[in-house]
């Protein structure tokens, strides 16, 4: 039977929210665009620093700003109970935190693969998979005893395709983009699908939200090397995943899960 649906699905009036990552170029938006459509939401750092995205400028009262270390099981627990003490417990957690390798890199920390250092692995594989794995498990374990929730991972065209390393071959100092992003990245399709199907029946929803390169007033040549591979022709600007991330948190996407919802510009199209 058709649902009469008398209420705009993408309301998130009453709804509780925890972002991870969330004072950086992309989290900020997603805790913006999250208390817009009328959530409560928890913003989880380890630096309220981050030059790269700020929410200093955001006034609410349903804004909640927590120090938290993902990679460290009583951070998470310690949020998490200033979460349900101020707002209750969650019904959305987007898994936005992770660490990157950008071009300016140190070479000592992005390789090549050969000498590709152990410790950087190690950082990598901690945050992106651990830090991840974590956030589902303590969080997502009270959305299932809860009986709802949805769970959107951050993921990147890296892991569904190899780092096209002809795009940084102009530099003079050699860089390369970490296998460990990579790897990470990929992992996160397949922790999707394993919770999705576990957490099927307690009426938690998980999906991957996988996204290209964004604008971050790059170098020229790095830009039209990228562009050249995006049939778009551009990255992405930082506000052009709100949308995809208010879908997956809202009941507009209520029997979706398990998904890889992918915004590239085309990038993995050929």
């Amino acid at each position: 039977m058709k649902k009469n649906i008398s209420y705009n699905m993408f309301n998130l009036e009453s709804r509780v929210a925890i972002v991870t990552g969330a004072s950086g170029q992309l989290g900020s938006e997603y805790v913006r665009t999250l208390l817009d459509a009328g959530a409560s939401v928890a913003a989880f750092d380890i630096n309220f620093s981050n030059p790269r995205g700020s929410l200093g400028d955001v006034s609410s009262d349903r804004l909640l700003n927590v120090e938290v270390d993902i990679t460290v099981k009583d951070s998470i627990n310690n949020g998490l109970e200033q979460v349900i003490t101020n707002f209750g417990v969650p019904d959305i957690l987007i898994n936005n935190a992770a660490i990157d390798a950008p071009p300016n890199a140190d070479e000592q920390e992005t390789g090549p693969f050969e000498a590709y250092p152990e410790t950087s692995w190690d950082v990598m594989l901690d945050v992106n998979l651990k830090g991840m794995f974590l956030c589902c498990q303590i969080i997502g374990g009270q959305m299932a005893k809860k009986g709802s929730g949805s769970i959107i991972n951050i993921s990147s065209i890296y892991g569904m395709l190899s780092p096209d390393q002809r795009i940084y071959e102009y530099k003079e100092k050699p860089f390369f983009k970490p296998v460990t992003y990579a790897v990470t990245k990929s992992g996160v399709l397949n922790m999707t699908r394993y919770l999705s199907t576990y957490w099927a029946g307690k009426g938690v929803r998980v999906n991957t939200l996988t996204l290209g390169g964004v604008f971050n007033n790059q170098d020229e040549i790095f830009l039209q090397n990228y562009n050249k591979k995006v049939p778009l022709g551009r990255m992405a600007d930082q506000d052009e995943y709100n949308g995809a991330v208010l879908f997956l948190a809202s009941d507009a996407s209520s029997y979706m899960t398990g998904s890889n919802l992918i915004i590239d510009g085309g990038f993995s199209a050929w």
